[in-house]
């Protein structure tokens, strides 16, 4: 079975820092794409960040670029995303995505909520 697990959300202040983490089994956990989306409340998902490749290839979304740090521990087949300087509009619930080949897994998400 694949699945991935997301940890980490929580009630902040702006400014403050969190860290997220995405536990994946062996099944999902890829050196292959793998990725944070977030929903913020009455809109669409988005993509935040990416990892790609075992040379770990990063990109952003222009509104975290700068702020938030995407990376993964081939070790404890973990995706983090250091969130720093958070903002209100970083609010919503984070997922995380991996897609090894011919699969893709989601997880149920982790709400963050960043008041002003």
């Amino acid at each position: 079975q694949g699945h991935v697990v997301e940890s980490g959300g929580g009630l902040v202040q702006a400014g403050a820092s969190l860290r997220l983490s995405c536990k994946a089994t062996d099944r999902a956990f890829t050196t292959l794409h793998m990725a944070w989306h977030r929903q913020a409340p009455g809109k669409e998902r988005e993509l935040v960040a990416r990892i790609e490749g075992r040379g770990g290839s990063t990109s952003y979304a222009d509104s975290v670029k700068g702020r938030f740090t995407i990376s993964r521990d081939y070790a404890e087949k973990t995706l983090f995303l250091q969130m720093n300087n958070l903002k209100p509009e970083d609010t919503g619930v984070y997922y995380c995505n991996s897609q090894p080949l011919g699969a893709s897994y989601w997880g149920q998400g982790t709400q963050v909520v960043v008041s002003s």
